[in-house]
């Protein structure tokens, strides 16, 4: 049902998308038009078309749309547009340990413990000091208020720190502020 539910929203955002396109006066059907942030310089936001992008593409676009509405405190918003980020994501093929983060990360900014924490388990299972996986094992964690969880992964993530971003890897780059930011963070179980 859920399934069902995700795949009418994604047909349907992606066909407003493609009529919206049609529609549109020819000087905005220019390459930049659906990257633009206004239409007819009215304010109205317009959203990317993501029928015309890779899914790596669509996926990065979404999850940046879902984590502005979860920093803006638009939970409806963020909450409608989570599970075309998690689908987008699924599209893109086998997943690997920084998309499994983004997808942990989505869920859990919407309140879905369950699937956050299938995904921080996943990367964890085969990455065992995998950064991001310890962070999304954090927010899980911190999530269910279990104090003894957070302890367990916020000593792994200190320590396995200097090796992993040793290794370089373009995740640990591009997620650099959420790293800083975890070995930071005071837990919310904390007074």
């Amino acid at each position: 049902m859920v399934a069902t539910t995700v795949i009418i929203v994604l047909v349907a955002f992606v066909a407003g998308q493609q009529f919206a396109t049609r529609s549109a006066a020819p000087e905005q059907q220019s390459p930049e038009a659906p990257f633009a942030p206004f239409a007819n310089g009215g304010g109205a936001v317009r959203a990317p078309d993501i029928s015309k992008m890779s899914p790596e593409e669509a996926a990065s676009r979404l999850f940046d749309r879902v984590m502005r509405y979860a920093s803006e405190g638009k939970a409806d918003s963020a909450n409608m547009f989570a599970p075309m980020a998690m689908l987008a994501y699924e599209r893109i093929g086998p997943l690997d340990a920084h998309a499994r983060y983004d997808i942990g990360t989505i869920a859990s900014v919407v309140g879905d413990v369950a699937a956050a924490q299938a995904q921080a388990d996943t990367v964890l299972k085969t990455q065992p000091n995998h950064l991001l996986g310890l962070i999304l094992a954090l927010k899980v964690a911190d999530l269910k208020k279990d104090a003894a969880a957070i302890a367990k992964y916020r000593a792994q993530l200190v320590a396995a720190v200097p090796a992993e971003r040793a290794k370089g890897l373009k995740e640990y780059v591009e997620h650099q502020s959420d790293i800083d930011r975890a070995l930071k963070k005071p837990d919310s179980t904390r007074k």
